[in-house]
């Protein structure tokens, strides 16, 4: 399985087949192109950062083979084109585009009191890779690759190294890193990596570029 990482919380994966794409927002600018080579797209939840709604609309009417996958309010919002857009939540399990997934977790991570939380799943593929959206939900699974969001108005420092902890995953890719600067990701990866706080390296995967993942 080859991961390719674009901006923001968006990556690309890619076996033999059609890709799948995760959380193409509008802060993503190769989101479209990303899209183009899908077989499938998985939203985490309807935050415009994951989820461009024009765009994946658009896309829905120019590939008529392309399925989406995301909480209720992505089907609310897209409609079901004749059910190639689903809802999921957790617990349910999806074979889209020569992958498996598992769905897990239910709620965005808190950011305020005064701001509405919404749905949010994370996703793992192939019992190995996990995006966990805009949430530290550990799932109850063995994960081998976790993305781990770093940056935004949710996180805290301390509560992502409790969560490497409780996945306990063999390597770290860091994602959700736009708010930092090239200061910032090396200081987060430091702290956070293989010598800091969870003892697993964290991996700074540079926009447009891939990496080759073992199950």
């Amino acid at each position: 399985m080859r991961l390719t990482k674009h901006a923001h919380a968006c990556v690309e994966l890619v076996k033999d087949g059609p890709s799948i794409v995760f959380d193409p927002g509008t802060l993503t600018p190769g989101a479209k192109d990303a899209i183009a080579r899908a077989g499938a797209v998985f939203i985490t939840h309807e935050h415009f950062d994951h989820f461009d709604e024009a765009l994946v609309a658009e896309a829905l009417e120019r590939q008529p083979e392309l399925q989406v996958f995301g909480p209720s309010a992505v089907l609310e919002k897209l409609g079901d084109h004749g059910g190639r857009v689903r809802a999921v939540a957790a617990g349910d399990v999806i074979e889209a585009a020569g992958f498996r997934l598992t769905v897990h977790g239910e709620r965005h991570a808190s950011i305020h009191p005064d701001i509405p939380n919404v749905d949010n799943v994370g996703y793992l593929v192939d019992g190995s890779l996990f995006h966990p959206g805009d949430a530290y939900f550990a799932p109850d699974a063995p994960v081998s690759t976790l993305l781990l969001p770093t940056s935004g108005p949710w996180t805290k420092l301390g509560e992502a190294a409790d969560f490497v902890r409780a996945v306990r995953p063999a390597r770290v890719i860091q994602i959700h890193e736009l708010m930092l600067s090239d200061l910032g990701r090396r200081s987060t990866a430091t702290l956070l990596g293989e010598d800091g706080l969870t003892g697993v390296a964290v991996t700074e995967v540079p926009v447009g570029d891939s990496v080759e993942l073992a199950g």
